[in-house]
């Protein structure tokens, strides 16, 4: 990506080039030059601590080496002044004509400014939740929804071909216990007294999904054998179930690309085809009637088993099969996993199995996502008498909205717990972040549709009066989105969006406490048109950041 970092950082390079052909600098290994923005903005825009990495190298005092690196520094349109702070920090200050340069682009050019930034290639696969198909989603699920949904809206944004997979375990005994289940409801509905039993599924999705079942088909599965009903209902549940759950991740904004079958990797002899490779390289063991993957010859503590003793095939086994289907046959160039933080331990074996099979583990990435804690509260207990202690995923987005669900969920980084507050998510007041991201955008176009009664034309404003602190503070906060993006994709970081959006929507809420945009008094009427100028490339930075967060941008509250 070029970012204004990555330019920052290339001239920081060149600087140090440039002194070592001097002679002020002896030859050595040029490292990578990293630039931060410092908290202060009287620091500058960015600054380097490079020099203070060097100082043991080149066995010199680290003020010395930034004071001829910044000597030797390209001062391009951009750079405009450089400045030398002990012990050794190199702190850049941008040309104020270059920033000004970037509103009127972002101006001209609002739909493609940041896209064109963006240098990602290659093949991507982001999969995520993919419960079982045994019911519809519930709030546990959500957090990863969005996490998962977010990650691949950065990685789109940023250039890459993505493709969003839902993964369905639609194998083993858990599919098995909800047939007959499934069975069993459908029966009740003609009066029949079959009870469900411990190790089935009791919930009201059965229930529901019987009845339509006995609307479409009538009594046609009691009068075939049990075990063709059993097949025949099971094939209508999860198409059912798997309807309700397009339903309910539709209801957070998201669309699979594709939803892969569990039971197709051993229908079509993929699952047999990896375990015979893995036999062919002496990976494979039988013990005690089972199966087994000599994890321990990979270097892993201790071995895995695939096939049980039953003969059905672990977790394990279809997930190693899955992911060789994702490299060798559908040939991403990169595998993103969207987990719960109780998987972290299944994570080395599998990229170690993989390996085995042929393909890079490091193109593998887990994210693994940890639990949510809702608050409690009145919302919270509303919801969780509706249907007992399981609330479901679509009842939490009906009451809140899908807006403040997936904000809220990407308020902290996932590894960490999130301590969910519904009663706060529910506000309009600045108390609550979501409100008062989506206020500054709305109120930025209460400001421009003013400007368009009032017939005020600010298409080719010249920023000459741009001059006030909290102006360039926002002009520089709005620009470092790039930067955002970057760090969210390098670390898959989502929570850096929603972190963004609130400093940017405080950076705006605090220039228009101090800087009135449309002034019928104004001795100079360019200093109205230059601030609808920027105010207007503001909005256009809040709507791509709630776009990434698949977030709506309201323009009345």
């Amino acid at each position: 990506m070029n970012t204004t970092a990555d330019l920052i950082r290339a001239s920081i390079l060149e600087g140090l080039e440039n002194a070592i052909k001097s002679g002020e600098l002896p030859s050595l290994v040029t490292e990578n030059a990293s630039v931060e923005r410092p908290q202060n903005p009287e620091h500058g825009n960015f600054a380097s601590s490079l020099p203070m990495k060097l100082a043991r190298q080149l066995k010199m005092p680290p003020i010395d080496i930034a004071r001829i690196i910044s000597t030797h520094m390209p001062y391009t349109d951009i750079i405009g002044n450089t400045q030398i702070v002990p012990p050794g920090f190199l702190n850049i200050f941008l040309k104020k004509s270059w920033l000004l340069g970037q509103v009127r682009e972002i101006q001209k050019n609002e739909d493609c400014y940041f896209e064109n930034k963006m240098t990602g290639k290659g093949k991507i696969q982001v999969e995520y939740i993919s419960a079982n198909p045994t019911g519809r989603l519930h709030i546990a699920h959500a957090r990863g929804a969005v996490v998962g949904s977010t990650i691949a809206k950065l990685f789109r944004f940023y250039g890459y071909e993505v493709e969003e997979e839902y993964y369905l375990n639609d194998a083993g005994n858990q599919i098995d216990n909800f047939n007959s289940s499934l069975l069993k409801r459908y029966k009740q509905e003609f009066g029949l007294d079959d009870p469900i039993t411990d190790s089935e599924y009791p919930g009201e999705d059965l229930i529901t999904i019987a009845k339509r079942i006995k609307s479409m088909h009538g009594d046609k599965f009691l009068n075939i054998s049990p075990e063709k009903a059993l097949i025949e209902i099971g094939k209508l549940g999860k198409l059912f179930i798997i309807e309700g759950i397009a339903e309910d991740v539709k209801s957070l904004r998201i669309i699979f690309d594709n939803w892969f079958s569990e039971k197709s990797l051993i229908e079509t002899g993929q699952l047999k085809n990896c375990m015979d490779e893995l036999r062919s390289k002496g990976l494979v063991d039988q013990k005690d009637g089972a199966t087994w993957l000599l994890s321990t010859k990979l270097g892993e503590e201790k071995d895995n088993v695939l096939i049980r003793s039953t003969g059905s095939p672990t977790y394990f086994a279809t997930d190693i099969a899955y992911h060789h289907n994702k490299f060798t046959k559908r040939n991403f160039d990169r595998v993103i996993d969207v987990w719960g933080a109780d998987h972290q331990g299944q994570v080395p074996r599998l990229k170690s199995a993989i390996s085995a099979l042929g393909s890079n583990p490091e193109k593998l990435d887990m994210v693994l996502v940890q639990m949510v804690r809702f608050k409690k509260g009145e919302t919270s207990e509303k919801l969780s008498k509706r249907k007992g202690n399981i609330i479901p995923l679509i009842d939490l987005v009906e009451e809140i909205g899908a807006d403040a669900c997936r904000f809220l969920f990407l308020s902290r980084s996932h590894d960490s717990q999130l301590d969910f507050d519904l009663e706060l998510a529910k506000k309009a007041s600045a108390e609550n972040p979501v409100y008062y991201v989506q206020y500054a955008h709305a109120r930025i176009c209460s400001i421009i549709n003013l400007a368009v009664q009032k017939n005020i034309d600010f298409s080719n404003a010249s920023f000459n009066t741009i001059e006030h602190k909290s102006e360039l503070d926002l002009l520089n906060k709005m620009l470092e989105l790039p930067e955002v993006v970057e760090t969210a994709v390098t670390n898959l970081e989502p929570h850096h969006l929603p972190y963004y959006s609130i400093d940017l929507a405080n950076h705006f809420h605090n220039f228009y406490q101090n800087c009135r945009v449309i002034s019928e008094n104004e001795e100079n009427p360019n200093v109205t048109i230059d601030r609808l100028a920027l105010v207007s490339s503001v909005r256009v930075v809040l709507r791509k950041c709630l776009d990434l967060m698949g977030m709506q941008s309201p323009e009345k509250m």
